[in-house]
């Protein structure tokens, strides 16, 4: 038995039973490092223990917080598959971001199909982050290292607040290299080894025992097999493992443009031309999105963004040919490998004159003719007549050239610096826009200014923007019906439904 330990009775001479929450006089008695079991269940029984943790100053766990880095957890590399496809699992874990509503994973490397490639990691119902699987072929690649640069973007109300970055460096060994000329790449010659197995893979040790001591650290987790045979024959010490995992610490880099806040968010909106000239279209309309829809001009309950009609003589034509364009005819997506267009109608589409075929997404190409629909010609003839940085141009190549353009930009996407796009006479006076801190800017090539585009900015100073050219807050400010022009400003934050 002790004595009274309680703080607020220093003199108190009371004895303490053993498992005792207080001692005779009724004083109750503090948890001591080292306590036995049988007191701390009693403890926790009592309810005491768990409101002492409760009553932890925040400052402690807000230290927690920070000391925990967050990192990259990588499995399923198996360099033994040189010339075949890689699956690679890519894991946040530690990563305890509060508020982020979205996580945009950017890839970049030589091993990748088009140097590059985007994937978001999806938040699970109880806060953790959903995996993400990396598809990849090293099919005709050089033997060496190979650079994979991530950089994980954070978004929080549409903006990029936080900006993560780390490089795994990946061996593609020769088709001809064996196992053990492989695993000396992975691991240093000596005597203390260790071997996990991760994600359902197999660790498998052959060893020879009679030539000194070896120690050996074998360990298998997450549904793996580990296989351990000290009775080999003699030779060589074999280590044997499909796959590699392995960590990688996430750096945060700092955002300069983070405190800036877009004076006119906009997910759509358009630039609205009072005086074309010749060549010159009347809107041009603007889309931020990872994947637009391209589809029929409905006045009520359109199901695409991008709203596409027949023009006649007259002008645009909301009947007739235009009901052969469906609702939801393809979808045109904008990333880290470029644009691309993927047919997802009922009556099809051509590019350049060929069918791509259903559900294939195709690359956009500059001075690509895109024709809807596949069964009659020229309802609709649109052209990439610019590859930006941040998205393409499409022109429209039939009786409504002069009517519109269309600006496809991916969402929250700054060009880096030194990008320049390319584009065709048609496209080349047109100014370089993109969509960032969730609205849009115009970027002068000549001083790298970028300026917020709103219904109050002064668009005649900017470079490439005519004299007679305002600020539209929805991309269909030319509706014949307001219909629509609810609709898009619903579909944008912070936009009026106003023309």
């Amino acid at each position: 038995m002790m004595k009274c330990r309680n703080p607020d009775h220093p003199h108190c001479t009371h004895w303490v039973l053993p498992g005792a929450a207080a001692c005779a006089g009724g004083h109750a008695q503090p948890i001591q490092p080292g306590a036995s079991s049988f007191g701390l269940l009693t403890e926790l029984r009592a309810g005491r223990l768990v409101e002492r943790q409760a009553a932890a100053p925040a400052a402690a766990a807000t230290e927690l917080r920070a000391a925990a880095r967050p990192y990259l957890h990588v499995s399923g590399f198996d360099p033994r598959a040189a010339g075949g496809r890689q699956t690679l699992r890519l894991d946040l874990r530690a990563f305890a971001d509060d508020g982020a509503q979205q996580v945009t994973l950017h890839l970049q490397s030589a091993l990748l199909p088009a140097g590059g490639a985007r994937y978001d990691f999806a938040r699970a119902r109880y806060g953790q982050w959903r995996p993400v699987f990396l598809e990849f072929s090293s099919r005709g690649k050089e033997h060496g290292q190979y650079r994979i640069d991530a950089e994980l973007h954070s978004h929080l109300d549409g903006r990029i607040h936080r900006k993560w970055a780390c490089t795994l460096v990946l061996l593609v060994p020769r088709a001809d290299a064996t196992l053990t000329e492989i695993h000396q790449t992975f691991l240093a010659t000596h005597k203390n080894v260790r071997v996990s197995a991760d994600d359902a893979s197999i660790a498998k040790v052959q060893a020879r025992t009679g030539a000194g001591r070896v120690d050996i650290d074998v360990s298998a987790t997450n549904a793996g097999i580990a296989h351990l045979n000290l009775d080999a024959q003699p030779g060589k010490i074999d280590l044997g493992f499909p796959t590699i995992a392995w960590d990688e610490d996430l750096i945060e880099l700092e955002l300069p443009h983070a405190t800036m806040v877009h004076p006119h968010p906009a997910a759509a909106a358009s630039l609205v031309n009072g005086a074309p000239e010749a060549g010159a279209q009347r809107h041009m309309r603007l889309f931020a999105r990872s994947e637009c829809v391209l589809g029929r001009y409905e006045e009520e309950d359109a199901e695409a963004e991008l709203l596409l009609a027949r023009h006649a003589a007259h002008g645009p034509d909301y009947g007739g040919l235009t009901r052969r364009i469906s609702g939801r005819h393809a979808l045109i997506r904008c990333g880290a490998r470029g644009a691309e267009i993927e047919d997802v109608s009922r009556y099809g589409l051509l590019l350049d004159g060929v069918w791509p075929g259903k559900y294939v997404p195709a690359p956009l190409r500059l001075g690509m003719k895109i024709e809807l629909t596949a069964s009659i010609r020229d309802i609709v003839v649109l052209e990439v007549t610019a590859l930006l940085p941040t998205g393409v141009i499409l022109h429209r190549a039939d009786a409504g050239a002069a009517a519109e353009c269309f600006y496809v930009l991916a969402p929250d996407e700054r060009p880096s610096t030194g990008a320049k796009a390319e584009a065709l006479p048609r496209a080349a006076g047109l100014p370089l826009l993109f969509h960032a801190d969730g609205g849009f800017w115009h970027l002068d090539p000549a001083t790298g200014r970028e300026t917020a585009l709103s219904p109050q900015t002064q668009l005649a100073r900017l470079a490439g923007l005519p004299a007679h050219v305002r600020f539209a807050p929805q991309p269909y400010p030319d509706a014949p019906s307001g219909r629509v022009r609810a609709l898009q400003a619903a579909a944008t934050p912070g936009a009026s439904a106003t023309a």
